[in-house]
């Protein structure tokens, strides 16, 4: 058994956050990207929510890959799916509206005697067949995978699409001096014909890279003429591509300068694991996220190295040097990373010890991502910035290797500054022995964030031989971005009491509280209206340490606003409520 110590520990204080989570999806097939997640869930204006995955259940070849797919009908999900939506067997799906009442998935084919990517269309979201229509790559390199696609304009039928050539190790061979040419696609209509298709960007072309790697390049949602995507590994730099004409034409900014995108690596690096996520605020400007490993060159292959740290950027600053320690989270001589600056995540130090401990015997994500990765960025209609993504965590693990977790952080002022940590955990007390991870949030964000994510109770990847197949997760969560910013309460948390905003909120007959002890502790509840006036009291009990549930009824309490305190022996949080 391999233990990891990161004595590098920043000071943070976090929290642990609660939410409902539901099971809308099932899968044996887990490993849902190489690096960046794709788009894989929409909130559509409506209310609908469309989601999606991949999913395989026939091991250990998967014969029955394919596209999971479900949505909320404004009321309730749809039972699991336990088969793909298309004909043939695929991977990777993005998914976008489409049109005025309509959805697109696009996934790679993965067959034996099949090529390209296969759109599937439906004309009503959640209503009828799927329609499917095959797009291929360049004439005599038509093998392209790992796509990403988005959807714009006014009625959604405009498809922006990036897809990769198959490189050499899978198969492929080299296009226009590309080992793996990323290649962008625009449609007017829907995709029935492109006016620009399987193009290689200027500043993407081979006199400035080698090559690319698959899913390391992820698009932000459009905004009105802006489209905008970002790309960034350790065989490239990390930049920007974003166009002012609706995807006609692109500028290219740097964000990080690999110093070997075109030469043998001869140095231990810093780089972008290639896990990024990229939004557009309200101005039209851009906000990246990216995970951070370390990497070597060795006989010819890239050798990686875990370490521990989530990066931010936006269009207001410089970009990051070529000097190879710049993207260093340990800090050091040559580091750039500024805690909660443009350093915004990492693991958290739970048990006070100035070091993050890890166990690893079998884990296979640092292969991939980072310590911390799996990055989510979000923007909402105040310019307020919420971060996503998944951490190996101290204290969670099965024995013999650590559990990925999902980790939260808010910025109010656009990343000028970021607010305290978020552990994210669901509603099901067995969830401390899961692990989470592939979040991805929808573009939109009201008072909720909409995310899904894949839960186990084995760390890493299965299909990658980190353990015997397991049945994984498809979960979907709406967290509120009140319970993030800490508007809802007077005290966020104290040493050895963390307590949950009460959900559902606002409530009509029952909600409930999570609290969470580090030590027994008296627990008793009460209720004010906005005079001050208690209305309700749960007397004291013995409560355990761990998680502890309270339920409110609200069969004698009017429509209103309330404030509800938690008292743990002399602490004491207090949080607001509604009732509708």
């Amino acid at each position: 058994m391999k233990r990891i110590v990161i004595i590098f520990s920043l000071a943070a204080f976090s929290a642990i956050l609660y939410s409902q989570e539901e099971i809308i999806g099932q899968s044996l097939y887990d490993q849902q990207t190489n690096a960046s997640c794709q788009n894989r869930i929409y909130y559509f204006e409506d209310g609908f929510i469309g989601a999606t995955w991949t999913l395989g259940f026939n091991m250990p070849n998967f014969s029955d890959r394919g596209t999971g797919y479900n949505y909320f009908d404004g009321t309730e999900w749809q039972p699991s799916p336990n088969e793909r939506i298309e004909s043939q067997r695929t991977g990777w799906p993005s998914y976008a509206s489409l049109g005025e009442t309509g959805e697109l998935i696009v996934a790679h084919l993965a067959g034996a005697d099949s090529v390209g990517l296969i759109f599937s269309k439906r004309i009503i979201k959640g209503e009828g067949e799927w329609i499917e229509s095959l797009f291929l790559g360049p004439t005599g390199y038509e093998e392209i995978y790992w796509p990403r696609m988005v959807t714009g304009g006014d009625d959604h039928s405009s498809v922006f699409l990036l897809a990769l050539t198959a490189p050499i190790q899978n198969g492929g061979a080299v296009y226009q001096g590309l080992d793996g040419a990323l290649l962008y696609s625009h449609s007017t209509d829907s995709g029935e014909t492109w006016d620009i298709q399987n193009q290689i960007l200027s500043g993407m072309d081979s006199t400035e890279y080698n090559g690319f790697i698959s899913d390391c390049y992820s698009f932000a949602e459009p905004k009105e003429n802006i489209v905008a995507f970002v790309v960034g590994s350790n065989k490239t730099d990390m930049f920007l591509m974003k166009s002012a004409d609706y995807g006609q034409t692109f500028e290219k900014t740097i964000i990080w300068d690999n110093p070997y995108d075109t030469i043998p690596q001869t140095d231990t690096l810093y780089c972008v694991d290639g896990s990024l996520s990229v939004a557009l605020d309200m101005t039209g400007k851009a906000h990246v996220v990216f995970g951070i490993i370390s990497t070597y060159f060795n006989n010819g292959l890239y050798i990686n190295k875990l370490v521990d740290g989530v990066g931010y950027w936006n269009e207001d600053r410089e970009p990051f040097s070529s000097d190879i320690n710049a993207l260093n989270p340990e800090g050091g001589l040559g580091s750039e990373m500024i805690p909660d600056y443009n350093l915004i995540g990492w693991a958290q130090d739970i048990n006070g010890d100035s070091a993050v401990n890890y166990i690893m015997n079998s884990y296979s994500y640092y292969v991939f991502h980072g310590a911390s990765s799996m990055v989510q960025i979000v923007s909402d209609d105040q310019n307020r910035l919420f971060l996503v993504y998944s951490s190996i965590t101290e204290n969670y693990h099965n024995g013999s290797d650590n559990y990925r977790r999902l980790w939260m952080r808010a910025s109010l002022n656009g990343g000028q500054t970021w607010g305290q940590f978020y552990h994210y955990d669901g509603d099901n007390p067995n969830s401390i022995y899961n692990e989470y991870t592939f979040p991805s949030c929808a573009s939109f964000s009201d008072d909720y964030i909409y995310l899904i994510y894949q839960t186990d109770n084995e760390p890493g990847l299965n299909v990658q031989g980190a353990s015997a197949y397991t049945e994984n997760y498809i979960q979907f969560a709406q967290i509120s971005k009140d319970e993030i910013v800490g508007i809802n309460q007077t005290k966020q948390s104290i040493p050895g009491i963390e307590v949950s905003q009460n959900f559902p909120n606002p409530f009509s007959e029952s909600t409930t509280i999570k609290v969470n002890l580090q030590k027994p502790a008296d627990l008793k509840l009460e209720i004010v209206n906005m005079l001050g006036e208690e209305v309700y009291e749960l007397p004291a009990f013995s409560g355990n340490v761990g998680l502890n549930t309270l339920t409110i009824q609200a069969n004698n309490l009017t429509p209103g606003i309330y404030f509800f305190t938690v008292t743990a022996g002399e602490a004491s949080v207090t949080k607001k409520m509604i009732i509708k």
